[in-house]
């Protein structure tokens, strides 16, 4: 990564040492936290980073977003929310109250 996108992720990745990212090897761990934590800027670099097929993988098999973020996302690619495995009855409780 450059030196100006370690400055635009740092902000996400507050807990992570920006340096030692390797995002292309840690795809979905850095879809998760842009989906989830991302501000337009951040989801810009996601697109422009990562195809929509990476980002749909990350959207139907992460227990990391919560459901609010991941309806919001299978809304916007027309993901079934039964292919999305945080809507199942065994992923991790939402915080959200939606």
């Amino acid at each position: 990564m450059t030196q100006e996108e370690k400055k635009l992720l740092k902000p996400i990745f507050w807990d992570t040492d920006i340096d030692k990212l390797d995002v292309m090897k840690y795809k979905k761990y850095t879809i998760e936290r842009i989906l989830q934590n991302g501000r337009m800027e951040h989801v810009n670099w996601m697109f422009k980073n990562f195809s929509d097929d990476e980002i749909i993988d990350a959207v139907k098999n992460s227990l990391i977003i919560d459901r609010r973020t991941a309806n919001y996302w299978s809304l916007y690619y027309k993901i079934n929310k039964n292919e999305v495995l945080c809507f199942s009855k065994h992923s991790i409780p939402s915080n959200s109250i939606f």
